[in-house]
């Protein structure tokens, strides 16, 4: 089921519509990344949100309805960017890279740290568990790795989920990152046939 937000947030504004002030918008999403780390998800406020990002209440309301809808969207948004991982060459190489990006992400983006949050929020909240169903931006890139190491697979959600789970376990469990080894995460991933035929 998708969200009223999700739709929402992807909706052209028409010819009669309130277009966003994209410099605003902008201000409102970097706002919710600083005040996240600055002052915790419990403490966030839509009020001080809007003061950290110069604008009025209502602005923010418009175009969000709850702390987590704000958090959400910067954290797609900028998820979409940090893991988008140019091809390395070899199966090996690209499910590296991307492993190393995603657990970069998860241990040290301000979007991942969000991400994270949120996670853990859903696991009491069914508004925020709904809205992190709309789009699960981790899995989709997952998948964009494994369809490019192995071009015309139909790639599962379940198969896509299977790359990212033990880093991701490994991050929520409070693990030191650094003491992941990604490489051998990638050669299982690989050796147990779900990402290529070969892992070289």
């Amino acid at each position: 089921m998708v969200s009223r937000y999700y739709r929402r947030m992807n909706e052209p504004k028409g010819p009669g519509g309130r277009p966003r002030s994209e410099q605003a918008r902008e201000a409102v999403l970097h706002a919710v990344d600083d005040l996240l780390l600055e002052v915790g998800y419990a403490a966030l406020t839509m009020k001080g949100i809007a003061e950290r990002a110069g604008v009025g209440r209502q602005t923010v309301y418009r175009w969000w309805a709850t702390k987590a809808e704000v958090l959400f969207e910067a954290s797609v948004a900028d998820a979409a960017d940090e893991l988008a991982v140019p091809p390395a060459g070899t199966p090996l190489a690209d499910v590296t890279a991307y492993l190393d990006a995603f657990v970069r992400f998860l241990a040290h983006s301000p979007a991942g740290i969000a991400y994270r949050t949120l996670l853990g929020a859903a696991q009491h909240d069914p508004a925020v568990k709904e809205l992190i169903g709309t789009h699960d931006t981790l899995v989709a890139s997952a998948r964009a790795v494994v369809e490019r190491v192995r071009p015309g697979r139909d790639v599962s959600d379940q198969e896509a989920a299977a790359l990212i789970g033990p880093a991701l376990l490994w991050v929520m469990t409070g693990r030191d990152p650094a003491r992941l080894d990604t490489g051998e995460l990638a050669r299982d991933f690989l050796r147990a046939g779900r990402g290529a035929p070969s892992a070289r």
